[in-house]
């Protein structure tokens, strides 16, 4: 093999190498879910007020409405403010979607997510199931610990776990 060809396969297989380890960070996943002793119709005129977040959710200060279009600016308790827009709100269905508009990964350690709850009707009352898909808060390869992959995994579980256990707690007349 000429030097020039030597060359070419080094460098093509260093561009290999690092087009392998430098891919960004990969998406992540919850999928929570509770069940609550309450009728569903009881459970769904709390979820699918989209501004009223703050009078069940521990962690939200409050919730204003930015504009007649869906989008909602969170205030969490003691750190600051995100914002997020509804994407769909279905009443058949008992079905809420919405997505991170603008981030603060100082106030919730996530660069982007999209949230749906669905309450489905169940022996015991309603099952409420909480999905998030998201990415962490810093999409470098290497990001510092409290901006990881595992930081805003346990950040979205935290909040949709405390979320739903204080929605039962209230509708089970625990609060």
């Amino acid at each position: 093999m000429n030097r020039w060809a030597t060359t070419a396969l080094v460098a093509s297989q260093l561009l290999v190498s690092n087009a392998v380890f430098a891919h960004g960070p990969t998406p992540q996943k919850i999928d929570e879910s509770v069940v609550i002793e309450a009728p569903i119709e009881a459970v769904w005129e709390k979820v699918s007020d989209f501004n009223a977040i703050a009078d069940w959710h521990p962690s939200v200060e409050s919730s204003v409405p930015r504009d007649e279009q869906g989008t909602r600016v969170l205030a969490f308790k003691g750190k600051g403010t995100i914002t997020e827009s509804l994407d769909e709100l279905d009443a058949d269905r008992h079905y809420l979607g919405y997505r991170l508009l603008e981030e603060d990964i100082d106030v919730f350690p996530v660069s982007f997510y999209s949230v749906s709850v669905e309450l489905t009707e169940s022996d015991a009352g309603t099952e409420m199931l909480w999905q998030g898909r998201f990415y962490r808060a810093d999409t470098g390869n290497f990001p510092p610990e409290h901006y990881s992959d595992e930081a805003a995994v346990e950040a979205m579980t935290d909040f949709a776990q405390d979320g739903m256990n204080a929605l039962k707690a209230e509708l089970e007349g625990q609060k």
